[in-house]
């Protein structure tokens, strides 16, 4: 795992000095996540420049430094990353006369390239990673990202150069750059709390899209990108073509192919380990990492001492029953609030998932201990774990109803007007909050609008906004990306496309490399992705259960007591804070003066709800954290626009 950063002269050649000051300079703004070795590559004549920082997980000698050139010459390679199937790869390859320096997944990235081309090699390469390949040849910059966006890699053009990093830091560093607020990224960022792909805060940048490619050059510019793995059409092909197979033997399936997956990215040079929050997916990943291991696997949890936000005594059950080495940390509100400050640095653009906190804190224990740490991320998505999938199917047939939503309308007002002022912090509060959001979902045009809905932090940006428009997204195109497929499938794929990549794995992958630490997502390897997708919809969720062939796997490793219980994610008391420690924080952030001369929201508006959640009317601290994540990004990195 790495950082990868550099340039392209579109004008033609560079002075190498100066190209090679800038690139030091982007590589030394992702030192985090290297912190192992640097290097930079400058070919002033061609105007390129690659900078890398490593972190050394495979190879830890010299023969693993990058920038590194092919055995031909013909490639420079800047590579971030894991290769799974690199020995595979390398057998095949030294028995067609290959021949290796070191023993690096990098090289056999280079070996692949050099044997069979570009476009060829990158469906071979099982793994996570962002590649920058210098062709010598045909002079020629080509960027690619791994197939389910694991790694990040962005790039755009500034003042006649192409520019890309994995982080915007990077981007940040040359000097090259002039960025400006893109506003329809920031629509984007006020409905879902992230800026989708392809789309980045800077206007002029964009973030590679998982599984593609592109090509840039002096003479061409920069290339449009270019799929070679297409994760709507796995889903496809498996919705048309699915196994015919009982939950028993989709479970026998899941566990063969989960397990390979484990196997495969448990492979290390150094210290390796894994998240455990208690919890299906990451209990599954350790029972499995467990039982194919020699020594007991270091897991990883935190708690925390509100009760209602505590499941460190569900990790600590499992990982006793697995016998696994386990690290637990109790947390004060001290401790988690001080990485508040942090998080427009770590994050790069507006992010407001506020999982972020425990994501950055745990991984800051496991790199105490670890290189390497296991993640169970990708399971609700592939599996269909997520209540509002199950909501999905209970609500499609009240939109039928007539009359609803005008029903929703005035229900809503009541709701409004009769707002539980009484018991606050309790039962009256919750039961109000209950209430609106199913008057809410009433009022939803049809199945795919409810789904947009629920995804929703804003629902209608444009109110908060000033002079804003809404591109569209992936959400609205669900229909069109599965036509075939239920609601639940389609929400199923809008989420491994939109929401797995752009939210869940970016706040895993900054929060781990803000410290130097790798996660890999057994999950997301191919293989268990395919079967996923080919499993009948039938044997994933039964009933109201969703995920039903993970529960069996792991049932066959820890006592279904040790996990069976409701969803409640890696939450935060974001509400208790806000109105206590943070509150001083927020109210300068929320001043109704400083919003009006930023000027790029309605600052009575937010004033409304802000006043509104500290009344107790109602929570509305999950839209308060997205506006307060925009406006402590807008205050690290300037309101330039």
């Amino acid at each position: 795992m790495c950082g990868i950063a550099g340039s392209l002269a579109l004008e033609g050649a560079c002075d190498e000095e100066e190209t090679t000051f800038a690139a030091r300079r982007m590589a030394d703004a992702l030192y985090h996540r290297g912190p192992d070795d640097g290097g930079v590559w400058v070919d002033a004549s061609s105007g390129v420049a690659l900078a890398h920082r490593r972190l050394s997980i495979i190879d830890l000698s010299a023969a693993g430094h990058q920038p590194m050139r092919s055995a031909s010459g013909r490639y420079e390679l800047a590579f971030n990353g894991e290769i799974y199937n690199h020995q595979e790869l390398r057998n095949e390859l030294t028995s067609r006369g290959h021949r290796f320096r070191g023993h690096s997944d990098t090289e056999v990235v280079l070996a692949c390239v050099e044997a069979d081309g570009f476009e060829t090699a990158l469906p071979r390469l099982v793994g996570m990673f962002a590649i920058a390949l210098w062709d010598r040849f045909d002079r020629a910059l080509l960027l690619a990202r791994d197939r389910f966006g694991e790694k990040p890699l962005y790039y755009g053009v500034s003042r006649a150069t192409l520019l890309f990093a994995s982080e915007l830091k990077g981007i940040r560093a040359h000097p090259a750059f002039e960025g400006s607020l893109d506003t329809e990224s920031m629509m984007t960022f006020m409905r879902y709390g992230y800026v989708p792909a392809p789309r980045c805060i800077y206007g002029g940048f964009r973030k590679v899209p998982p599984g593609t490619w592109l090509r840039a050059t002096a003479r061409d510019g920069v290339g449009t990108p270019r799929e070679y793995y297409s994760l709507r059409s796995v889903a496809e092909a498996g919705i048309a073509q699915p196994l015919q197979v009982d939950s028993t033997e989709a479970t026998e399936l899941l566990d063969a192919r989960l397990r390979a997956a484990v196997r495969r990215q448990m492979v290390a040079d150094v210290p390796l380990g894994a998240f455990l929050s208690g919890g299906i997916d990451s209990s599954s990943i350790v029972a499995l990492m467990q039982a194919q291991s020699t020594r007991q696997v270091k897991t990883f949890s935190i708690g925390f001492h509100e009760p209602d936000y505590d499941e460190a005594g569900y990790a600590r059950a499992v990982a006793a029953h697995l016998r696994t080495e386990h690290t637990e940390v109790y947390v004060t509100a001290k401790q988690a609030l001080e990485v508040v400050p942090t998080l427009p640095s770590v994050y790069d653009e507006p992010f407001a998932d506020s999982s972020q906190v425990p994501t950055i804190l745990v991984s800051q224990i496991a790199r105490k201990h670890v290189t390497v740490a296991l993640t169970g991320d990708g399971g609700d998505e592939l599996l269909g774990g997520y209540g509002r999938y199950a909501l999905l199917r209970r609500l499609a047939p009240l939109l039928r109803v007539p009359g609803r939503r005008a029903i929703a309308h005035v229900a809503n007002a009541v709701l409004n007007a009769v707002a539980v002022r009484s018991n606050q912090a309790g039962v009256g509060r919750r039961w109000a909050d209950w209430a609106r959001r199913r008057v809410d979902i009433a009022g939803a045009n049809d199945i795919d609008d409810l789904y947009h809905f629920l995804m929703s932090l804003w629902y209608h940006p444009s109110w908060l906004v000033r002079r804003g428009f809404e591109p569209p997204g992936v959400y609205p195109l669900a229909k069109e990306i599965l036509a075939d497929g239920t609601a639940t499938e389609r929400a199923m794929l809008g989420d491994a496309l939109q929401y797995l990549p752009d939210d869940i794995l970016v706040k895993v992958d900054r929060a781990a490399m803000s410290v130097g630490l790798e996660t890999r997502v057994p999950l997301l390897d191919p293989d268990v992705v395919e079967l996923a997708w080919r499993l009948p919809l039938s044997t994933k969720i039964v009933g109201e259960v969703g995920k039903y062939p993970l529960r069996r796997l792991l049932a066959r490793y820890v006592p279904t007591s040790l996990f069976e219980r409701p969803k409640r994610g890696f939450a935060v008391p974001i509400a208790q804070w806000l109105r206590g420690p943070l509150r001083d924080w927020a109210e300068s952030l929320l001043a109704e003066r400083r919003l009006r001369q930023e000027g790029f929201l309605d600052a009575s508006l937010i004033r409304q709800r802000w006043d509104g959640f500290l009344a107790g009317i109602r929570d509305w601290s999950s839209l308060l954290w997205n506006i307060l994540m925009w406006q402590a990004w807008l205050e690290h990195y300037g309101t330039r626009s």
